[in-house]
């Protein structure tokens, strides 16, 4: 009998502590603060590897649950502060049970402080979006969810060693929607090895077709140490080139602009009101905080990131220490950080806002680099900003490598 209240009381609990997120979401405090750090939890399972993942990622489902009760541990053992985006990723966070993952929200809204109106992102594969998980999730605080759809061409999806189809790409979101999820955002990818014009905007159709609130596009990357990279090197492959590489993302911007979505970021689209709140933060230099194995934070003098091990990880939050290094910024790190991250967006970079935060001589030294860009039109100046034009975006690399602080 003392066994059965314990558990009940253990289940009151995490209740408890995620409706409290959800009063504090459904409650109007009338006075948001705009610079709430973002909390990002880093799940790294997944059933098997994508070939051109780089990211920080296990098949060793069988840690999940220690690895849940590390997550919350490190929640408990971090500085506590106000959160104005929640954003769960991977890895593939849909490969927790769901008592995992009330679990982690049990903790969150435990631990941290949180805006009435946060935005809460949570990452799944769209093969683990049935109906039942769907439903899941619409008991939770998530009011946005983001799904590696990637292509809607099965021969791709194979290739990818992705384990979803096109047929249950486009059922997960119905399901969302049935369940009441009105926030759905899908990555795309283009520049396929053989991959022709004609094809990618097939993608774009049927992804303009789905009505989805947000559009991540990115060509596919080849990260060293990946088993795509492998088949570059061995010859087995070849990439498109890349007049077909601008090609492609021009119709891209073309297309889903045409649709109505903002093109807010290099490689992000969003309807009107929907942006990424979360991802916006990294790019305007909002402080946010990492949990998990290869979670990174940033404080706005500071970087720390997690060991990228999860054994390493679990043990040692289990002793009572957070596995990071630690790196403090000077004033040209920062710089250098803000014309990365700030320069690709719509909105660019603040002429103002830089000479308050660094001072006359990093900005005088900002507009003049930039100046020979703006003459041949790869950025434009207006209204106190300076931003990328749409062909400065083709060379953004090369702006941004001429614009930062040697």
């Amino acid at each position: 009998m003392f066994i059965c209240l314990f558990f009940l009381f253990l289940l009151f609990k995490e209740r408890s502590a995620v409706t409290a997120i959800h009063a504090r979401q459904n409650h109007d405090t009338g006075n948001h603060t705009p610079k709430m750090a973002g909390l990002y939890i880093h799940i790294p399972f997944c059933q098997s590897r994508c070939i051109y993942c780089g990211f920080y990622s296990t098949t060793l489902l069988d840690k999940r649950q220690d690895y849940t009760d590390a997550l919350c541990e490190e929640m408990r053992l971090r500085d506590k502060s106000p959160l104005g985006t929640i954003y769960i990723g991977g890895g593939t966070p849909s490969q927790l049970t769901s008592g995992q993952i009330r679990q982690l929200f049990a903790a969150i809204g435990r631990y941290y402080p949180i805006s009435g109106d946060a935005e809460v992102t949570m990452e799944c594969n769209p093969d683990d979006i049935t109906p039942s998980f769907a439903e899941m999730l619409s008991t939770l605080p998530v009011n946005r969810v983001s799904m590696g759809v990637q292509t809607f061409d099965d021969q791709r999806l194979r290739f990818l060693h992705r384990r979803h189809d096109y047929k249950q790409a486009i059922k997960a979101v119905e399901n969302l929607r049935q369940a009441g999820i009105s926030n759905i955002s899908i990555d795309l990818m283009f520049s396929f090895p053989g991959q022709t014009l004609e094809e990618w905007e097939e993608d774009i159709d049927q992804a303009l077709s789905l009505g989805v609130e947000h559009i991540s596009s990115y060509s596919l990357m080849i990260e060293e140490g990946t088993p795509l990279w492998e088949m570059r090197r061995s010859g087995a492959i070849d990439m498109p080139d890349e007049d077909l590489y601008v090609e492609m993302y021009q119709t891209l911007a073309r297309r889903l602009t045409e649709a109505g979505y903002e093109h807010y970021e290099i490689s992000n689209f969003a309807t009107p009101g929907h942006r990424s709140r979360h991802n916006s933060s990294y790019w305007d230099g909002t402080p946010y905080i990492g949990i998990g194995a290869a979670a990174h934070s940033y404080d706005g003098e500071c970087r720390q990131w997690n060991v990228s091990d999860i054994s390493t990880y679990i043990s040692s939050i289990q002793r009572g220490t957070i596995p990071c290094e630690r790196e403090e910024l000077d004033l040209s790190s920062r710089y250098n950080d803000m014309v990365t991250t700030a320069l690709r967006t719509s909105e660019g970079i603040g002429l103002e806002k830089a000479r308050r935060e660094f001072g006359e001589p990093l900005t005088q030294y900002l507009e003049q680099q930039a100046e020979r860009w703006i003459r041949t039109r790869h950025i434009i100046k207006d209204n106190g900003h300076i931003r990328l034009s749409l062909t400065g975006i083709m060379l953004s690399d090369t702006i941004m490598s001429d614009l930062v602080w040697a």
